[in-house]
């Protein structure tokens, strides 16, 4: 799986190693590692400190603290290690196999397919001990990898491909996790902590046992440190030089997917840590692999370290009310800035193929009102369906006359509380097929939608920080920061995407742009969670409008929808030049048009669009990819034609979602998004697989 078109550091064999460098570059990481170490043993809840457990190892301590040490300190200590050694190392091999420095096991959905495969165990109530539960794991983020694969390799394997296809696959993950979550909380409880990463252990069994897997995988990674020098010079070159490639890179794959399923299994899935570990040892200026697995694991455990203990110091746990954020959200903050800083310098491969919105498709058209109005009738069926299911389902008779006010008056209240909410979804679906319509003809590139460039994290951002900073704040402060916070982060990342003359890169790479965003999307949403568990909020509340939900909404919620509906309308009104954005950048500048005020301009009314959609119904993802796509096959890549058709069938999509998240578990509500979700990431694997 090794892309083209890369920009990384000088191959490994052409530069001999330097000891004394990598001599002290392990000291130093190693004395960090015992410093954290010591450091992140003396803290927890129990008022044990490192004095007390110094005078427990000199012979001088009380039971207490002999119970704390080895009943929680420890055993969590040792995770962290186990975990970064697991991580460092695996980063390392699939950064090496794939020449990619933006490929880590998080990245390529590898994580993501061994939570979901914990899930599922859990929520099928079979009990696994620590080494089946790490095979189910194995077998999951070998799922990733090899759908991955498959989804990059029909054409040219270019970073930005592979690190798409990795999106794709970690966003299905996810959302198929969350879903098995929410059908069964009982079998399932305490596995959305565990979702974004933990250290905590009751006892050193786990630790110890999949520690050992770890220290299995990590002693075969040797082995191929020197073939994976190579591979860096290019596959044929390997090759030559009497590489076996099509032997080694799956070997490499194996080792780091075992390694990552055995972190996966102890602690949850724990981002950027395989990423930025191998990242900051070559900057160090260490370039054999040989050197650099080792090195990687020292420093991804040090990191993991530090990133729990800064978890724990973060919020303080109260007696009453224990807190505490998980690792994973540490390190996401962390790793998202990295990931963007990378995303920025990496040459994806995507810049000059002349990617964009064009759908192909030989069947012909059929005739535009014929379409839109065969969509409008799909909305209205799925209105008058939506207004019928719930935990209280009412007959087409009971409807009619509850239409007309002839109806008792249960029905009446049922159909009066359920129109506005699918108004509102119809409204909100509509906004965000727009939205991905705009953001798509900006980075010309299909796969791309507002939860993707970091819109709509953003959005929840700004949501979430007036909620916690402002409790009091009038209602409509709600929409308004959500508005604001989508903006500044689509700016933020065309900021950071936008390359410069000075390195040959000026102008926006599509790719780019959504693997920025991919980063942005990360950080916000660490930011999200950790204000979140800081002020104690109602978590199950909190993440259910993070999730996307119509539930309570009343008429009121369509006034936050109006502004974004009049920027829709302007869209098309404006078609030609967002038509102009399509054909690259020589062709619409000879027509004269300013792109780059064209391009800021079109993508500032995709953030305002996509960001105040989540202010009314939370963050629903993969409309604004899955409609645009559907409505181009349908009309072609007219904005004045695609646009309408796209919002008509993101109405459909959602009110859809919406009668199917309350009808499946009724009485319990599955938040929309987590719907979209269910339907979005299998046609995103379709549709990437197809480009």
């Amino acid at each position: 799986m090794a892309p083209e078109g890369l920009t990384t550091a000088a191959p490994a064999a052409r530069l001999p190693g330097r000891r004394p460098r990598a001599l002290l570059v392990g000291g130093g990481l190693s004395l960090a590692l015992c410093l954290v170490g010591v450091v992140h043993l003396g803290l927890g809840v129990s008022g044990v400190g490192i004095g007390d457990i110094a005078d427990l190892i000199l012979g001088h301590g009380d039971a207490r603290t002999r119970d704390v040490l080895l009943g929680s300190r420890l055993p969590r200590t040792l995770t962290g290690l186990v975990v970064g050694v697991a991580l460092g190392v695996s980063g390392v091999l699939v950064q090496g196999a794939t020449r990619n420095p933006l490929a880590a096991p998080d990245t390529l959905g590898v994580n993501a397919g061994a939570y979901f495969a914990v899930v599922l165990v859990a929520f099928t109530g079979i009990s696994l001990g620590p080494v089946p539960a790490g095979g189910a794991a194995f077998l999951g983020g070998l799922v990733a990898v090899a759908v991955v694969y498959l989804l990059s390799s029909g054409g040219v394997m270019t970073p930005g491909r592979v690190l798409l296809a990795g999106a794709t696959v970690a966003l299905a993950g996810t959302a198929g996790a969350e879903f098995l979550q929410m059908l069964d909380v009982q079998a399932t409880r305490g596995l959305f902590f565990w979702g974004n990463g933990t250290l905590m252990q009751t006892s050193l069994e786990r630790p110890l046992t999949l520690g050992a897997v770890v220290v299995a995988g990590a002693l075969l990674a040797p082995f191929l440190a020197r073939p994976l020098d190579l591979l860096a010079l290019g596959d044929e070159t390997a090759e030559a030089m009497g590489v076996r490639v099509e032997r080694v890179r799956p070997a490499a794959f194996l080792v780091a997917v075992l390694l990552s399923a055995a972190a996966v299994s102890l602690a949850g899935p724990i981002g950027f840590v395989g990423l930025i570990a191998p990242v900051i040892v070559r900057q160090l200026g260490v370039r054999r692999h040989a050197t650099m697995i080792p090195l990687a694991a020292l420093l991804a455990s040090a990191l993991v370290l530090g990133a729990d203990a800064a978890a724990q110091l973060i919020v303080t746990p109260s007696a009453t009310q224990p807190a505490e954020i998980p690792v994973g959200v540490v390190t996401a903050l962390i790793g998202g800035p990295v990931f963007m800083a990378l995303a920025r310098r990496v040459s994806t491969g995507d810049a000059d193929t002349g990617a964009a919105v064009v759908v192909s498709d030989r069947r012909r058209a059929p005739a535009y009102a014929v379409a839109l109005g065969g969509g409008l009738v799909a909305l209205a069926v799925a209105v008058a369906v939506s207004l019928r299911v719930g935990d209280v389902e009412i007959t087409w008779s009971q409807l009619g006359a509850a239409l007309f006010g002839s109806a008792e008056q249960i029905t009446e209240a049922v159909v009066d509380y359920r129109l506005p909410r699918i108004l509102v979804a119809a409204l909100a679906g509509a906004c965000l097929a727009v939205a991905g319509a705009a953001v798509q003809a900006v980075v010309r590139n299909p796969l791309a939608e507002p939860g993707l460039v970091g819109v709509t994290g953003g959005a929840s951002l700004g949501a979430i920080a007036v909620i916690v900073a402002v409790p009091s704040a009038p209602l409509v402060a709600l929409p308004a920061a959500a508005g604001i916070g989508g903006v500044a982060m689509l700016a933020l990342v065309v900021l950071v995407a936008r390359g410069s003359a000075k390195d040959g890169r000026a102008g926006l790479d599509p790719t780019r742009v959504v693997l920025v965003g991919l980063g942005a999307a990360a950080t916000s949403m660490a930011l999200v969670n950790i204000m979140v568990v800081s002020v104690q909020m109602n978590i199950s509340s909190a993440l259910g409008w993070l999730a996307g939900s119509t539930y309570a909404r009343d008429f009121s919620a369509l006034g936050w929808l109006a502004l974004p509906a009049l920027v829709a309308v302007v869209l098309v009104v404006a078609a030609r030049p967002v038509n102009l954005l399509s054909l690259g950048d020589e062709l619409p500048r000879a027509l004269g048009l300013e792109l780059g005020r064209a391009r800021l301009l079109v993508l500032g009314a995709g953030a305002v669009l996509a960001a105040g959609t989540a202010a009314a119904v939370g963050a629903v993802g993969f409309v604004g990819l899955v409609a645009p796509h559907l409505a181009r096959r349908i009309v072609g890549n007219n904005t004045a034609r695609m646009v309408p058709m796209a919002a008509v069938l993101g109405a459909v999509l959602v009110v859809s979602s919406d009668a199917l998240g309350r009808w499946l578990l009724a009485p319990t509500e599955i938040p929309v998004g987590i719907v979209t979700a269910l339907v979005g990431a299998p046609y995103l694997v379709w549709l990437l697989r197809r480009l």
